[in-house]
Formats: structure tokens, C-alpha cells, sequence
């Protein structure tokens, strides 16, 4: 005898409970990994930026040539 084919009613209640259980993980995933790694790359981001503003207030005639140097360099790369 063939098998019946399950109930279209009950599969439907299946997925919708299979999407809200991957919508919680996702939230709990994003809450405890994705958001204070974020934070802390951004407190990175944040400091390396301080210390190169710093070294071009040192040093202000040596970052203008780099600047002027990667320019150069960028425009040779892109003809």
C-alpha cells in the first residue's frame, strides 16, 4: 500500500515553528557573538585612528608625502 501523504496543515505549523525556533538562535547569536565583537572592533578602529592622527601631528610634512606617494601610486595602478 502507498504511503499517505503527510497533512499540508500540519507541515505548514512545522516550518513556521522550525523558522521562529532559527529567528530565536539567530537573535541570541547575534546578541552574545556579533554585537561585542563589533564593539570591539570598532574600540580598535577607534584607537588605531587616534594614534595615526597623533603621529600626523608629529609629523606632519612626513604624512603629507605618504599621502602624495600612495596617490601617485594609486593613479600609476589605475591607467
Amino acid at each position: 500500500m502507498p504511503a499517505k501523504p503527510d497533512d499540508p496543515a500540519g507541515q505548514d505549523e512545522d516550518v513556521l515553528a522550525q523558522i521562529a525556533r532559527l529567528r530565536a538562535q539567530i537573535d541570541v547569536l547575534m546578541r552574545e557573538q556579533v554585537a561585542p565583537a563589533l564593539a570591539n572592533a570598532s574600540e580598535r578602529a577607534g584607537e588605531v585612528g587616534n594614534q595615526i592622527a597623533g603621529q600626523v601631528r608629529q609629523q606632519p610634512l612626513t604624512a603629507i608625502l605618504v599621502a602624495a606617494a600612495i596617490g601617485f601610486l594609486l593613479g600609476r595602478a589605475s591607467r
